[in-house]
């Protein structure tokens, strides 16, 4: 018999809608009274917390990472039930720490648990079938939802209250929950990975868009941020009236490139002024395939890490 801890989180999954449809949290997590129908899974519960995903921190999420570890030997994998707003976050923040290898898997609702067609018990049983599936070990974090299996790295939330809300551009999900079985048809990529104990630091995320102004670039300085991460047009390119705003801050502090596009890959292609190949010359750093919420996590871990310089560049840019 597989046994599996559940951490409790709060969010969609664990909320209520009351006469006027509007969605709250309960006193009595809902998602705590479902009976386990698995007869091959032993499932033990624990309320770490009852937060909306909005109100999550890197503590909250650094919670979990030091449960999962600290349960490494006691459990055969782990399932969280989170909020989906930022969901993908957390999920991603725990697939970048030096986690077990073991199923660690995230779920959520887009409906509460007692709305017509609520999803989240389905979701949470779903989540168990892939815990308890050894093919799920050593895959890094994943998320499952909707029939559906994916990689923390790559998953997004792509629809404001669509069930299948949870897509991976590019890649497709990494496998299915059928009503028999397990299945993965694609493989994860190996990672590095870090053990910290707290993470520090700012760093924003501002968005490039046309006829773009230095105004909130200007007000950022190295003794207020630790880095910046852009969300550039197309393949990674920026309006040439932000160039020399940007120049300052490379100078200072870790400046990454994202696309704001969502599919794709953000790579120096145009040499244009404020292109991507000049934006590489002037050091700013490019992020493969991560959207800016991500990388935002990736730059954090990494200064948090201690990597600076090259090691830095080649970790981002890895």
């Amino acid at each position: 018999m597989k046994k599996i801890l559940v951490l409790h989180t709060g969010g969609t999954i664990s909320m209520q809608a009351d006469e006027q449809g509007q969605v709250t949290s309960s006193q009595k997590n809902p998602m705590t009274l479902v009976s386990n129908p698995l007869e091959s899974i032993q499932v033990t519960s624990l309320d770490i917390y009852n937060i909306p995903s909005p109100h999550v921190t890197f503590k909250h999420m650094m919670k979990l990472y030091q449960t999962i570890r600290e349960n490494d030997q006691s459990y055969d994998g782990f399932v969280i039930t989170h909020g989906t707003d930022t969901l993908e976050e957390t999920a991603y923040f725990l697939d970048t720490l030096d986690i077990p290898k073991k199923p660690i898997v995230l779920t959520g609702a887009m409906r509460s648990s007692n709305e017509l067609g609520s999803d989240g018990v389905y979701n949470y049983l779903s989540a168990l079938r892939v815990a308890a599936d050894v093919k799920a070990a050593d895959k890094g974090v994943l998320l499952v939802m909707n029939d559906e299996i994916h990689a923390a790295k790559f998953v997004t939330k792509t629809h404001t209250t669509n069930l299948s809300t949870f897509q991976t551009p590019t890649h497709g999900p990494l496998g299915l929950v059928t009503k028999r079985n397990i299945l993965f048809f694609n493989k994860t990529e190996e990672r590095t990975r870090f053990h910290l104990t707290d993470i520090e630091g700012t760093v924003p995320i501002i968005k490039a868009y046309a006829d773009m102004d230095s105004v909130l670039l200007d007000s950022l300085s190295s003794d207020k941020i630790s880095g910046l991460v852009i969300e550039a047009l197309g393949a990674g390119n920026l309006p040439p009236s932000i160039l020399p705003s940007l120049q300052r801050l490379t100078k200072e502090i870790p400046v990454v490139l994202v696309s704001r596009c969502f599919n794709g890959i953000a790579e120096p292609v145009y040499a244009y002024q404020g292109g991507g190949v000049q934006l590489e010359r002037d050091g700013i750093l490019f992020v493969k395939e991560l959207n800016s919420q991500k990388a935002r996590i990736k730059l954090l871990i990494a200064l948090n890490a201690g990597l600076s310089g090259q090691d830095l560049a080649d970790y981002i840019q890895g």
